[in-house]
């Protein structure tokens, strides 16, 4: 019998179970279960990818290709099926080159053919008609297997989105021009572990910590091409107000894209705004150089429906964050990069990387944009590592004299479902002699409070975009270092929102780094079984949020203990 769709990677999942008719996040029936079909493609490829890499043998569109699949695969990237259906031939295209490229790399270096036995998963052939392909994603999806123990099904799925996360971080660098030979290994790695059967828990867990290693490596490259091509973020006032005139407004994250648009918008009379994970780059000197780079629009992702309808601006996505377009906006909103929405225009890499975003400044003119200033509050970002690094000496001392109690490290994806004012109360209720270290979307539940500062120190240190936990690392590190102890010795309390599988990778970083008592909400993934949580509490005493003040008092009173 024909399975029904099956989705729970996210963190808004139906009934906190799973999707199994439509996707909260807007996707079809359809393309969630096309997603899980090119994912079973991937795993064929990692196969033969992981063997023929032991044998001297890489292929970099391969290693690009899996990157970008397991990208569009991210909640609120792709919806389109269509585009997901050309994704699934290209895997068999390039699943048929790394089988032959094995296999004559064994046969030249072992003088035979290789006669092993294999996963089925690398007989995989695609259907030809997009129903067809949808008939063989119903038997591939994540409940797919019934006989599978649901504690390894749990830890796959850990892994798989874990994967997903650092595919995004992996391709935002590689457009970048940087690379790491280990980051790009392990993504073989990984999806091939995916189809052993031979791998107990234990294997899997250990897998898993070593994906945390791998991630961090990620996102260090990430940081580096970041900062190598448009400068350390320094400290930066962001106007939340408007200014009279075209508009366009910029979401997502990829700053590449921004940096473009800016470049083919000056002197063009049209100011370019950010939106959600896009507010950091007003801290990086390479794009604060634009004066028509005006200030930061709106706040998190869920929230861009409400905040989009009937503006007289065009809008451009850059990466995942997208929700099903009004039609008060359908048409002057633009995709670019894996991000697509079914009858939105989509703007296209020319062959050596550049886009013409001529169609989006156009519609910006067009629609005249906002008819008068509106001035509005602005908020201080830009305390990346290199920033706070500078002034470690003050932080130190501060806590020395007991000036600093405590950090707290609120961060992470923000989300529409209730629960999530949380992290507000919990900011809110924080003592005035801690600070505050906050990355990601998370933030904008409490980014415009005043916290004031400690002794010039500002007590919100705002470090940028999800894939900026490497600075929050890198700091507590440092911190950890200076006064010689270990990072879970620190004044230091993680306490974390999820949505998706970019959250998933960084925790998994940090439980890798032997991080404890981390708290994590507003619920508990639904692919962690209870065994499996259990090895989480006892191994890294991980534990969901409880109520703001509770939760501030455990972590003031465990380090004085």
């Amino acid at each position: 019998m024909a399975e029904k769709m099956f989705c729970r990677q996210c963190e808004q999942t139906g009934g906190g179970k799973g999707c199994t008719v439509k996707g909260v996040c807007g996707k079809s029936d359809d393309t969630a279960i096309l997603q899980d079909l090119l994912i079973h493609a991937l795993k064929g490829i990692a196969v033969y990818g992981e063997r023929a890499r032991a044998l001297g043998v890489v292929n970099s569109d391969i290693d690009r290709f899996i990157q970008e699949a397991l990208f569009t695969t991210v909640t609120n990237v792709d919806f389109d099926s269509e585009r997901i259906a050309e994704f699934i031939h290209n895997a068999y295209g390039h699943l048929k080159s790394i089988k032959k490229a094995f296999r004559d790399a064994y046969k030249t270096q072992q003088g035979k053919d290789f006669a092993g036995t294999l996963p089925k998963v690398t007989e995989w052939q695609p259907a030809d008609s997009l129903e067809g392909l949808i008939e063989q994603g119903r038997t591939v999806g994540v409940k797919a297997d019934t006989n599978l123990n649901e504690d390894i099904r749990s830890l796959r799925e850990i892994l798989l989105y874990g994967l997903k996360g650092m595919a995004a971080y992996a391709d935002h660098a590689e457009l970048m021009g940087y690379t790491d030979e280990g980051v790009n290994a392990f993504f073989y790695k990984g999806l091939a572990a995916l189809v052993n059967d031979k791998l107990s828990a234990d294997d899997l867990v250990s897998l898993i910590m070593e994906f945390g290693g791998a991630n961090l490596k990620c996102m260090e490259i990430l940081d580096t091409a970041h900062t190598t091509l448009f400068g350390h973020p320094e400290p930066t006032q962001v106007s939340l107000g408007i200014k009279k005139g075209p508009a366009i407004i910029v979401s997502g994250h990829d700053i590449p894209d921004l940096k473009q648009l800016l470049e083919q918008t000056t002197g063009k009379g049209v100011n370019i705004y950010t939106h959600g994970e896009m507010l950091p780059t007003h801290a990086y000197p390479e794009l604060k150089k634009y004066s028509h780079f005006i200030g930061h629009f709106g706040t998190a992702w869920q929230n861009q429906q409400k905040e989009f309808n009937n503006l007289p601006a065009a809008i451009l996505m850059t990466t995942n964050c997208i929700q099903k377009p009004h039609d008060s906006y359908k048409d002057r909103i633009f995709t670019t990069g894996l991000v697509t929405w079914p009858g939105v225009q989509h703007i296209n890499a020319a062959g050596d990387g550049k886009k013409n975003f001529n169609a989006v400044i156009e519609k910006a003119l067009t629609l005249g944009g906002f008819p008068e200033d509106k001035p509005g509050k602005t908020i201080t970002i830009g305390f990346a590592r290199n920033t706070v690094l500078g002034v470690a000496d003050k932080v130190i001392e501060a806590v020395k004299n007991g000036a600093i109690k405590h950090f707290f490290l609120i961060g992470g994806c923000d989300g529409a479902k209730p629960g999530r004012n949380y992290y507000t109360d919990l900011a809110e209720k924080i003592p005035q002699d801690c600070v505050i270290l906050t990355l990601a979307c998370g933030k904008f539940r409490f980014n415009t409070l005043d916290f004031g500062d400690i002794g010039g120190i500002p007590r919100l240190l705002d470090c940028g975009q999800c894939n900026d936990a490497y600075s929050a690392i890198a700091i507590a590190s440092a911190l950890a270092k200076a006064f010689k102890c270990g990072v879970n010795d620190l004044p230091l309390t993680f306490i974390l929102s999820w949505y998706e599988q970019k959250a998933v990778c960084i925790l998994l970083t940090l439980l890798s780094l032997g991080i404890k008592n981390i708290k994590l909400g507003p619920s508990l993934p639904a692919f962690i079984t209870p065994n499996v949580l259990k090895i989480l509490v006892e191994k890294f005493n991980i534990a969901p949020i409880g109520t703001p003040q509770e939760d501030v008092n455990v972590a003031i009173t465990k380090q004085g203990a």
